[in-house]
């Protein structure tokens, strides 16, 4: 892991077309903006374990275990 100081205002770019910006510093929270590319998705970790997860579960599930829709009238 490389672990870097910023200031606020202060950025880091993640090759060429990736920028991580420090927003704001606040006691125990730092606000960072983040510059990415539309088709990168950007996530926080936990919003991005619980993805990974359900769709572990969805692989892992059989035919009869999927929620079922019904088929939008043409």
């Amino acid at each position: 892991m490389l672990i870097v100081t910023r200031r606020p205002g202060e950025r880091i770019m993640l090759g060429p077309d990736i920028t991580v910006e420090v927003m704001e510093i606040a006691g125990n929270s730092v606000r960072i903006g983040i510059a990415a590319p539309r088709d990168l998705p950007v996530y926080r970790e936990e919003l991005w374990t619980s993805i990974k997860q359900e769709n572990e579960a969805a692989a892992g599930a059989g035919a009869d275990e999927l929620p079922h829709r019904k088929p939008e009238p043409v």
